[in-house]
């Protein structure tokens, strides 16, 4: 057990990237702990933001893997806010303070959420240039906690977890997924009450995502097919809402691919970040792509253009 932890590559994540914290709000407890890798660069970087139970490090074969094909990527961990629009302030703050004017997002659940909140948020200024939705959600109705969310914040932290681990899955699972569940649920062991009542307060405090505010925004969906916290009524509102997004099916993978299926997950974000290449939302250096790769993606762009007009 607790493979991931001991593993050769988290060992060698954890000594090479960095961890930073960053203060932007008043209030000084409000701490953003970041890992920035990659070409600094690149301005408009892919960014990261956890599920509920998650750190930033839960995302560190991502990273790894694009730093290393020459992409600026960046992995979050929130402070504890409590409301949405706390949430999307603190974040366009933090922007700001890295001087970031467009970002990438990759959201896994609550994250994924966020990022279209904040994407919402910043509709008449962007800030987003696209998303990558993991197990993600539009409507916090879906988990049926709306009335007890203005209750989490009295919990005591042993009934939150009891909460979040409610949703991990029980069954029998491959090596690979009893791996991601150990790490993610040694992940959940390291936060504090507050920061676990203050996600499940955004995770469940009734709110929806506002389709027309964000429908010019490219979208990438990845789900799975195996057991999973959402239901398919939940991922089948996400189609609806997203109707031009590209779909990323993974057969198997459970609430965590990004830890136990990180090649496919790698991949299907290397394919979403293929169309900004060669421009400037480009979230890789352009020394790192082949002429060849650009050649390709501009045929690829024309053939597009060519369909869509009447």
């Amino acid at each position: 057990m607790g493979e991931i932890k001991v593993s050769p590559d988290y060992n060698w994540f954890r000594s090479t990237v960095p961890l930073k914290k960053i203060i932007v709000d008043d209030d000084d407890s409000k701490v953003w702990s970041l890992y920035d890798a990659g070409p600094r660069s690149i301005r408009c970087p892919l960014i990261f933001l956890p599920p509920v139970s998650g750190t930033a490090d839960v995302f560190f074969q991502q990273i790894l893997a694009l730093t290393g094909w020459g992409y600026r990527v960046i992995a979050l961990q929130y402070p504890v806010y409590w409301d949405h629009l706390e949430f999307c302030d603190g974040f366009r703050k933090l922007l700001d303070h890295l001087q970031l004017d467009k970002i990438h997002l990759f959201g896994a659940s609550l994250g994924g959420f966020l990022a279209q909140k904040f994407a919402e948020y910043t509709h008449k200024s962007p800030r987003v240039q696209s998303l990558i939705l993991c197990n993600s959600f539009s409507d916090t109705s879906i988990f049926n906690q709306t009335w007890t969310a203005n209750s989490f914040w009295l919990m005591p932290a042993f009934m939150l977890k009891k909460i979040v681990l409610g949703n991990f899955a029980s069954g029998p699972v491959d090596s690979e997924m009893a791996d991601g569940i150990d790490f993610m649920v040694d992940r959940l062991e390291s936060l504090s009450q507050s920061e676990l009542a203050s996600r499940l307060t955004l995770n469940c405090q009734n709110s929806y995502v506002e389709p027309h505010k964000i429908r010019d925004i490219p979208v990438t969906i990845v789900d799975v097919f195996d057991q999973s916290a959402l239901s398919t009524e939940a991922k089948e509102e996400m189609y609806k809402l997203y109707p031009n997004a590209r779909r990323a099916h993974l057969k198997t993978g459970g609430n965590f691919p990004y830890l136990c299926r990180s090649a496919e997950v790698n991949l299907y974000i290397q394919i979403h970040l293929l169309q900004f290449h060669g421009t400037r939302y480009a979230a890789i250096d352009p020394s790192m792509v082949s002429a060849e790769e650009l050649e390709v993606q501009k045929v690829h762009l024309y053939a597009s253009s060519e369909q869509e007009q009447p």
